[in-house]
């Protein structure tokens, strides 16, 4: 009979839990804006929470983080079975000892101050080693880091930063984008003090109540939120959290759209460059090949898409155009650079191998349709196009390196080169026309 009657309760319960389980009639009913206007309206609906103390967390995590199986919910290791209240944190040497409490938002950037330092939201319950080894990092993409648990430890790959970062597992990063959302929502009254202090310098905060963030730490968390949706585990939280300890939710995850309404339109990060040829290539082949560049912004809906390109030479040379046309000069490798024109300064880079590619090497005879005189050249060298239909795009010579030594787009069927300044030696003579490229040996 005592079975059933707690069998009867625990029913009841979860059915009270259920009926409250679900965002509250009117709740959202001011959020009626966008842009910084909209945060400041979900600020006035979440702000004034109630909180809880820091200790009190320990009995919290029974009802928001618990997995189906009842063990603890870890997102930094996932893999652990960490039993309520009995493998709470003490001490720890190894992955899976126990579990403690933490501050995904480091508590070092707001000075432990309250009521953040207990705001259950942002403190998650994780394995205490790879807690200790997040340290106070910033997120990031950090390919090829150290693993630890289900994230890794490294330098970011993310555009716009190079320091250390802490890169948790797919399944978490949206999770942990709309807790970074959600904090600098609740607390845009005093965010623009907090400074994001951590081992590699300061990353995420931007000192500012809107948009709050690095454009490239932004950029990162819009597309973590976009890779990673809402899960039933983040609604469940926030269901239990605003019930049952702070009375107060998280906006991002009952409406996932408002963090495009807030922040999709303000930045542009140039996360990647692709380049518009069979294969993505990297080679262009020199003198005069060309490759069309694209960048890859994120977010994808942001008002200012535009990005200024620029040539960065390493042991070759290039040209680029505004459209991103890239243009080959000398042999060796560039590196191509797009970077944001919101005033960002937010970039993403591509290293282009410029590679000398001769294409059919005649001998000294002259072709049917474009003779050259003499051969070899004292002084001038006559390049005549007069058999052909049309006047070449461009002509010029290089030499046996394959750098180009002289160019010129023919205005006219006959065209003189002045050899005089040059040393003697063995030169190639190119001419492109729209359908092909001819290379004849010359001598001076």
């Amino acid at each position: 009979m005592k079975t059933k009657k707690i069998t009867l309760l625990l029913g009841m319960f979860l059915l009270v839990q259920a009926l409250f389980a679900q965002i509250p009639a009117g709740y959202y009913d001011s959020a009626t804006g966008t842009g910084a206007i909209l945060k400041t309206q979900l600020y006035n609906i979440i702000k004034g929470h109630t909180s809880v103390s820091y200790d009190q967390l320990w009995t919290s995590y029974y009802t928001t983080d618990r997995r189906p199986d009842g063990k603890i919910w870890d997102i930094y290791t996932d893999n652990c079975s960490f039993t309520y209240s009995t493998d709470q944190c003490g001490s720890y040497s190894n992955i899976c000892d126990c579990y403690n409490r933490e501050h995904s938002f480091p508590k070092s950037w707001f000075n432990d101050a309250s009521p953040m330092v207990s705001d259950i939201f942002h403190i998650y319950p994780t394995d205490g080693k790879v807690n200790g080894m997040r340290s106070n990092y910033p997120y990031g993409n950090a390919a090829g880091g150290t693993a630890w648990g289900n994230g890794k430890l490294g330098t970011c790959t993310y555009p716009g930063y190079t320091g250390i970062v802490f890169e948790p597992s797919d399944e978490y990063k949206g999770d942990l984008a709309r807790t970074y959302f959600y904090m600098a929502t609740r607390y845009e009254n005093i965010i623009a003090g907090w400074e994001s202090n951590d081992p590699s310098g300061d990353a995420m905060l931007d000192g500012t109540s809107y948009p709050c963030f690095e454009p490239w730490a932004l950029a990162l968390l819009i597309s973590w939120h976009n890779l990673d949706p809402v899960s039933q585990k983040e609604i469940d939280r926030n269901n239990a959290i605003y019930t049952n300890i702070q009375h107060n939710r998280n906006p991002y995850i009952d409406h996932p759209e408002w963090v495009s309404a807030v922040w999709g339109g303000t930045t542009v990060a140039v996360t990647g460059i692709t380049v518009n040829s069979a294969g993505n290539a990297t080679t262009i082949s020199t003198p005069q090949g060309t490759l069309q560049m694209s960048a890859v912004i994120a977010p994808a809906n942001a008002t200012n898409q535009t990005v200024t390109w620029s040539v960065v030479p390493g042991t070759g040379t290039a040209s680029i155009s505004t459209s991103g046309l890239l243009t080959a000069t000398t042999n060796g490798t560039v590196t191509v650079k797009a970077t944001a024109n919101d005033g960002s300064g937010v970039f993403g880079t591509k290293e282009i191998t410029v590679s000398n590619q001769v294409v059919g090497i005649a001998q000294y005879e002259s072709s049917p349709t474009i003779n050259f005189y003499p051969n070899p050249a004292d002084d001038i060298l006559t390049v005549d196009c007069s058999l052909n239909s049309t006047l070449p795009e461009l002509i010029w010579i290089s030499d046996v390196a394959g750098k180009i030594v002289y160019q010129i787009v023919p205005t006219m069927s006959y065209s003189k080169i002045d050899l005089s300044s040059f040393n003697h030696g063995l030169y190639f003579l190119n001419i492109n026309s729209k359908q092909t490229k001819s290379t004849y040996k010359i001598a001076h």
